[in-house]
């Protein structure tokens, strides 16, 4: 990370931006009548009035300043105003739904509240959760709650705002992981933090200033104006990307010759199988970069045929603690790992990135308080990935047992337990092989969801698996369950059962799995639509089993 003594702020790319390229188109997005965009300039001038705005009725440096905003300009100049100030705003997923939201948003303990009207419902309907906010800001219509309207705010001189003298370790911002495998949490985002990012995927990528994107994931469109990059806000509601109509993602990358895309793994596949089907190129594209889940090779064969010549889908690695991890790109997936994964070797992410340490470490859920170089597992063993850095969060906000299960203190650096297992290969790649909380532990061995899935997801009646265990921890009975392809949505499930068990007496990791029973759609996260709530899937094969044994 950057020396304590310096002043880092993420918010002085945009000024810099607009100075450089003022006229540039900064953020596009959709119309009635086409298209509408802001240059840099223009972004640069409305964050500035925002920041006066919200300076003049007391949000300051420090403030924890809770954003509830549908993307859009204003979220973007919000974000960046609030950066300026040196104020920490707090994002997070709406659709994790009300009861996670309010718990979630009531640990933060902010003092502003910035929303549409609909925020201000929630806000007014769960008083106790937001004791402490005492600055409330309405964007849109206010209603009897009372406050500010951010119109009201906006500045009519777009005066250069004085940026705050952040330094590197200063806080950022607050960002909720997802909850898949748990209540989610804050995690603590440092200015240093977002300044490696930024520098990371400039550098690992090759993004050029004057590229245009189109960032399906809300939060990672702010990279974009620190990059130089135009960002395109797509037409879609970002807590479904697995439902996007196609064709409205595929429509601007065409209009507007988007060069990089971010997309889940469910939005990848479900645009790359339509754009397969109807013959579509987007000779545009330079890269698509896709994390949230491991993404199938079968998804990255079908959305490579849209793309030409050079360009490929890069699949980093990561989480909501420290991204990005590691990378590895579509040609070497497909021409060499493939295979490897398909046999139940795990899903290859690549090489950690250089500013990136990374050990596995045995597996235990028990807290290690002190790291020591003995628990350091030797290569193409299995255990938990840890990784530190200057990319890596060093804290979850006001959560001590997450702490104290995720965090080792090694001198004056911290290791961050990815909760992932895994291993390294004699090449140095890390091969994925599921969540810790995931593994199945039997009286025969120890079962990983990635190895075994793999397996069961190349029969072709299967859209995806779920490796499950059933009872105490100490001699599961696992269970696999099975969502069909769409297509394939009346098939026998007797007989599908039965080629199922066939393949896993096929390979020593599956022959132990002898429970098949077919979903009709898995619970995922609301955030990329990709990762299985497992935990979900296991109540409901228990209840299952219970029924056939107790028909009556």
């Amino acid at each position: 990370m950057t020396g304590t003594n310096e002043l880092v702020n993420v918010a002085a790319h945009l000024p810099a931006m607009a100075a450089r390229v003022p006229d540039h188109k900064a953020i596009v997005w959709t119309t009635r009548a086409g298209y509408s965009h802001w240059s840099f300039r223009e972004l640069n001038e409305e964050t500035d009035r925002y920041a006066h705005g919200l300076s003049r009725i007391g949000i300051t440096r420090g403030m924890r300043t809770i954003l509830m905003v549908r993307p859009s300009p204003q979220f973007f100049a919000l974000t960046f105003a609030l950066y300026k100030i040196g104020a920490v705003p707090v994002l997070i997923d709406p659709g994790m739904g009300r009861e996670k939201m309010v718990e979630c948003l009531a640990s933060v303990e902010a003092t502003a509240f910035i929303g549409i009207p609909l925020a201000h419902v929630l806000r007014v309907l769960h008083p106790g959760a937001f004791r402490g906010v005492r600055i409330v800001v309405t964007v849109g219509r206010r209603w009897c709650w009372g406050g500010y309207r951010l119109s009201d705010l906006r500045a009519t001189d777009a005066q250069p705002f004085a940026m705050a003298p952040t330094s590197p370790d200063d806080p950022a911002a607050i960002i909720f992981t997802t909850g898949s495998t748990g209540p989610p949490k804050g995690v603590l985002y440092r200015h240093g933090m977002f300044d490696a990012q930024v520098q990371i995927l400039r550098d690992h990528f090759g993004i050029q200033p004057g590229e245009i994107d189109l960032p399906t994931f809300p939060l990672f469109a702010l990279f974009d104006p620190a990059l130089g990059m135009t960002a395109v806000i797509p037409d879609m509601d970002p807590t479904r990307p697995g439902f996007v109509d196609p064709q409205k993602i595929i429509a601007p990358i065409r209009d507007l010759g988007v060069t990089h895309m971010f997309g889940s793994p469910a939005l990848l596949n479900r645009v790359g199988r339509y754009g397969a089907e109807h013959g579509i190129t987007l000779p545009t594209l330079r890269r698509v970069i896709s994390a949230g889940a491991p993404v199938p090779p079968s998804t990255l064969e079908t959305f490579g045929t849209m793309l030409v010549g050079d360009a490929q889908i890069h699949t980093p690695y990561g989480a909501t603690e420290a991204l990005p991890v590691a990378s590895i790109a579509s040609r070497e997936i497909l021409g060499e790992t493939r295979k490897l994964t398909e046999s139940g070797h795990g899903t290859c992410v690549g090489r950690p990135m250089p500013n990136v340490t990374l050990r596995i470490i045995r597996i235990t859920d028990d807290p290690i308080a002190t790291w020591s170089d003995d628990l350091v597992l030797p290569v193409g063993e299995v255990g938990e990935i840890a990784v530190k850095g200057s990319v890596v969060t060093r804290e979850y906000l006001n959560h001590p047992q997450a702490n104290a299960l995720a965090k080792i203190r090694d001198g004056n650096e911290v290791w961050h337990r990815m909760g992932d297992l895994g291993r390294l290969d004699e090449t140095g790649r890390l091969w994925f092989y599921g969540r810790k909380a995931h593994r199945v532990e039997s009286n025969d061995c120890t079962l990983f969801t990635e190895p075994c899935e793999a397996i069961f997801n190349q029969h072709p009646k299967v859209f995806r698996s779920a490796l499950v265990g059933l009872g105490p921890r100490k001699g599961q009975q696992p269970a696999m369950c099975i969502e069909l392809e769409p297509s394939h949505a009346g098939a026998d499930h007797a007989a599908l059962i039965s080629e199922l068990a066939a393949m896993a007496r096929q390979h020593d990791h599956t022959r132990g799995i002898r429970t098949f029973l077919v979903h009709p759609r898995f619970p995922v996260d609301i955030r990329h639509n990709a990762k299985i709530f497992r935990e979900k899937l296991a109540i409901w094969a228990a209840k299952q089993l219970d029924a056939s044994d107790n028909p009556h």
